[in-house]
């Protein structure tokens, strides 16, 4: 029996452009502004579902400012839960980036995935933290601890990439080896340098691994910040990189595509990476 999965990514802009409103009054908005828009993806059958990075706030790294801390947040916890139980009135898998606080001091860029039921499956905390101009992320992240873990949920196996993770081979093969058939990468991207290659590394690590990716970018601008424009462009990718969904640069949106998982054995039977990789002769890798 063929083996179909509908996907959905939500791209969103900022709605309170005012970064001197309370930070929990800013988390709301953002939050209330998905909601009508992960419902639209349940009525439309997606079902496993990717929002975008930290959704529920702005991308406050361009600054260095320290209130941001009090935005951090368990996972799970309030905000992944609340998703997930919408989700779940449509039997929908859910991956929900949020600012996660373990403890005092301990702040990651996580992703957490849940169920169709609603229940919370893990999460994957953000590997590689940039720390650059516009980008100070390790201000405000420390790096992942988890590995690169893949999670069945009941539609497909899912992994996650964070962002700045995608100029990273390495994860990205190691997410194909433990089982992904579909990879998300939910970012926080502006213009320049990374548009040309958003549409070229992604569909690279697809090909290269044989699964599907999907990859969200957020839009707008965002005051005070005004590091440039948050150019949307998410899309879906499938393991011969032929592109499947594609949203536009400016709108809020919900882009859907429906997947065929056979594709991927189909696609690993002709391209045999798995089969003709050389492990032994990759030590330099780790010790370089």
């Amino acid at each position: 029996m063929p083996r179909k999965l509908i996907g959905g990514l939500i791209q969103c802009s900022n709605p309170i452009n005012d970064e001197s409103k309370p930070v929990e009054v800013i988390k709301q908005a953002m939050f209330d502004k998905h909601v009508p828009l992960i419902e639209e993806a349940g009525r439309k059958g997606v079902q496993v579902l990717c929002l975008q990075e930290i959704f529920n706030g702005p991308y406050f790294c361009p600054g260095q400012d320290k209130r941001w801390y009090e935005s951090a947040e368990t996972v799970p916890g309030p905000t992944t839960d609340a998703v997930a139980k919408i989700a779940a009135k449509y039997k929908m898998a859910v991956v929900v980036p949020v600012y996660e606080r373990e403890m005092a001091g301990f702040l990651y860029n996580t992703a957490a995935v849940y169920d169709a039921d609603g229940s919370y499956l893990g999460k994957y905390r953000k590997n590689h933290i940039p720390h650059t101009s516009g980008f100070w992320e390790k201000y405000f992240f420390r790096p992942g601890n988890m590995g690169y873990p893949v999670f069945q949920t009941r539609y497909a196996k899912v992994g996650v990439y964070i962002c700045y993770d995608r100029h990273f081979p390495e994860g990205a093969r190691l997410l194909g080896l433990h089982g992904a058939e579909i990879v998300f990468n939910p970012s926080a991207t502006v213009a320049g340098l990374s548009q040309y290659l958003w549409k070229l590394e992604q569909p690279a690590h697809a090909v290269a691994n044989g699964y599907f990716m999907g990859c969200i970018n957020r839009t707008g601008t965002e005051a005070p910040w005004n590091i440039g424009k948050f150019y949307g462009s998410s899309y879906f990718v499938g393991p011969r990189g032929n592109f499947l969904a594609e949203a536009n640069e400016d709108d809020d949106a919900l882009v859907v595509a429906e997947m065929d998982l056979d594709q991927i054995d189909e696609v690993r039977n002709i391209w045999q990476f798995y089969r003709d990789r050389r492990p032994e002769t990759y030590d330099d890798m780790v010790k370089l």
